[in-house]
């Protein structure tokens, strides 16, 4: 058998990522009743940060020491990554002295070739094109929630980004639809939705996304390495702030989700955070569990290959 990475959520399987979203509120429940679970000790994970990060790397290095392991924090500043090292070099060597890999950088091929030349399981931590352990986290609140997301409506504000993306991918994994409203031009890719055109809608209005949906969820309209492209994407998203009015749109019990940072007042209004049907700290704090989840579920895989 092969090595399992998980650089987008398709490396699991539908009945794969339920059990995982099973087991993180597992371990949630474990962690709250302070119950100690060490099954790797003596276990590194290694994180590798092109991008900043405050959610990831907290998470991943809790978890991992809840876990009884450790965390190296490596940043492209303070490596031979930064200075030019092949990549495939850099992956023999770094997962030669690690039991597990996070990567957080910018191009998904990196995470890609770095996993070709891995000796243990990789974990993509975000890149340009997907976020899969922010959708792990927010799978798990809904279903901490609402119960089966299976046969609802999500709808997408915003850019059709990284996120927006592994929001299609879960869709067909999780059976649900996903109604994107983004402004022309700032669309998913169309080879994207081509592939998952039988379970995603893409709008240019924010209201016929919001209309009768379970889940509304956005993000900032500039993410990072865009800065530069701040005024301009204000003006081209200024019709797609996620606020009260939109809310009212969808179901009552619709629930609101953002991956953070926020930017009160954009893609948001002022008091969106505290709407009585949000529910981003919750999701926030999943991260930890639904990652734990994943390490878990990696390092046991790959255990049983060895």
């Amino acid at each position: 058998m092969t090595l399992r990475h998980f650089l987008t959520l398709r490396d699991l399987s539908s009945l794969e990522l339920n059990r995982i979203l099973e087991r993180a509120s597992e371990l949630k429940r474990m962690q709250h009743n302070n119950e100690v679970y060490q099954p790797f000790v003596g276990k590194v994970l290694g994180m590798i940060f092109e991008k900043s990060s405050t959610r990831t790397r907290i998470s991943f290095e809790a978890g991992m020491s809840q876990f009884g392991g450790d965390a190296i924090f490596l940043s492209s500043r303070d490596t031979q990554l930064g200075r030019g090292e092949p990549i495939e070099d850099s992956a023999r060597v770094i997962s030669s002295m690690l039991d597990i890999v996070m990567i957080r950088t910018f191009g998904h091929d990196i995470v890609e070739r770095f996993a070709s030349y891995s000796k243990v399981p990789v974990i993509n931590g975000l890149t340009d094109d997907h976020h899969p352990c922010q959708l792990l986290a927010d799978l798990q609140t809904y279903i901490e929630h609402r119960g089966s997301i299976e046969g609802k409506t999500v709808a997408w504000i915003g850019d059709g980004n990284n996120m927006c993306n592994s929001y299609i991918e879960a869709a067909h994994m999780m059976g649900f639809k996903l109604k994107i409203a983004s402004p022309a031009g700032y669309e998913p890719k169309e080879e994207f939705l081509t592939e998952f055109a039988h379970c995603v809608e893409v709008f240019n209005n924010a209201e016929d996304a919001a209309v009768n949906a379970d889940l509304i969820v956005t993000d900032v309209w500039a993410s990072m390495g865009q800065e530069e492209e701040q005024k301009h994407r204000e003006q081209a998203f200024a019709q797609f702030q996620v606020n009260e009015k939109l809310m009212g749109l969808a179901h009552p019990d619709c629930l609101f989700m953002h991956c953070l940072p926020a930017h009160r007042g954009e893609e948001i209004s002022e008091n969106m955070l505290d709407h009585k049907n949000a529910v981003v700290w919750d999701e926030a704090e999943n991260r930890l569990h639904a990652q734990k989840a994943l390490v878990e579920f990696l390092l046991n895989e790959n255990m049983k290959q060895s």
